[in-house]
């Protein structure tokens, strides 16, 4: 039976005990600090890492059948440039969007959304994530000076939780095709006269079917259209053995991002990912010096998933009149973003490569 869900967005306060000031969940230290007087506040504690995290059934939550307590409607901002739409601390009123770094109209709507399972906690503050930004951009030899200068002034990063999904899946797959046998056969030709052996690889094929099978643990995927999925597949690998239970405390001071891809187009993209791991499989199965698949018939069960958030720093900024962005991941530093490229730089590189390579032409032909 369907239940009914939250009716009113929920909002999640956390108040300091001695000041009455909002506090702030501080990676370094993993608690809460208050920014105006300083006090602390441990993280409430849930159990070990990973404890307590549930798997929720596919199938009932596309028939729209989850339980009311895995359903939650929160506050949500609206950009009207890029379309991102996230979820801040209540006190917190963005006037960037971080995404794309402009102006946002707070025209707050409310977004009813499966509540997430789970998190990677921050496990770098703004400055370290600063810092890691800042050398990548010093190593990109091709990027204007005046960008590295931009970034030295102190440019503000937004502590940013990405929507993700996680599917888990038992599958069991039957395979008809070919393995393929290499010999090699020895012909004799003529060459300038002369009789040359030459020894040619030729291949067997031999029909062959089997079956695999493979369980699939947190196949991981984007849920938000906000960022470039190149940079957010750059920032992995993740530590998904190290997720939380979701506390709405981590979020205290941080933005969260609504998801965007739905459940049902973010299964679609699993089972592409899924079904090229099993062609990978059913290749090694065929065994041989080569292989060809036929048909691969694939059942799957047991189909499960999880809404979770990963922290990423982000820094969207105008250079130019154009709109970059740079994204660090909240636990590694890993970095990947876009840039600007400066156009005397790449013209000086290649005229010393055109000088070099006329010097080099010049000794030579001075030797011979």
């Amino acid at each position: 039976m369907t239940q009914t869900a939250p009716s009113a967005p929920v909002d999640h306060r956390f108040p300091c005990d001695a000041c009455g000031a909002h506090m702030r969940f501080d990676p370094p230290s993993n608690q809460l600090v208050c920014q105006h007087c300083g006090t602390t506040q441990a993280m409430p504690q849930t159990g070990a890492s990973g404890g307590g995290i549930k798997e929720l059934d596919f199938q009932r939550a596309i028939a729209r059948r989850l339980p009311e307590a895995e359903i939650e409607i929160t506050r949500i901002i609206a950009c009207n440039a890029c379309g991102a739409q996230f979820a801040c601390d209540p006190d917190i009123h963005a006037a960037q969007c971080p995404f794309c770094a402009s102006p946002v109209v707070s025209d707050t709507g409310t977004h009813r959304h499966i509540k997430p399972a789970g998190l990677l906690p921050f496990a770098l503050d703004e400055p370290t994530a600063h810092h890691a930004m800042q050398e990548w951009l010093g190593s990109l030899w091709f990027a204007p000076n005046g960008l590295r200068d931009y970034a030295r002034k102190g440019r503000r990063m937004d502590g940013i939780y990405v929507p993700y999904w996680t599917f888990d899946a038992q599958t069991a797959s039957r395979y008809s095709g070919q393995r393929g046998t290499h010999y090699y056969v020895t012909q004799t030709v003529m060459r300038n006269g002369k009789a040359t052996q030459i020894r040619t690889r030729r291949t067997r094929w031999r029909s062959v079917s089997g079956q695999v099978a493979r369980f699939f643990d947190d196949v991981l995927v984007l849920a938000s259209r906000s960022l470039p999925k190149g940079h957010t597949d750059g920032l992995e690998p993740w530590d998904l053995s190290a997720l939380e239970p979701y506390k709405p405390d981590y979020l205290a001071g941080f933005r969260a991002e609504g998801y965007q891809i739905a459940l049902e187009d973010g299964f679609t993209e699993a089972r592409a990912y899924m079904d090229r791991m099993i062609a990978r499989d059913v290749k090694y199965d065929i065994g041989g010096d080569d292989q060809r698949i036929g048909q691969i018939d694939t059942q799957i069960s047991d189909v499960t998933f999880k809404h979770i958030l990963l922290p990423v720093w982000l820094a969207a900024y105008h250079y130019r009149g154009q709109s970059y962005q740079c994204v660090v991941n909240g636990r590694t530093g890993r970095v990947q973003g876009e840039r600007p490229y400066a156009v005397w730089k790449i013209a000086f590189a290649v005229i010393i490569g055109l000088i070099l390579a006329v010097g080099a032409g010049f000794v030579i032909a001075n030797s011979q």
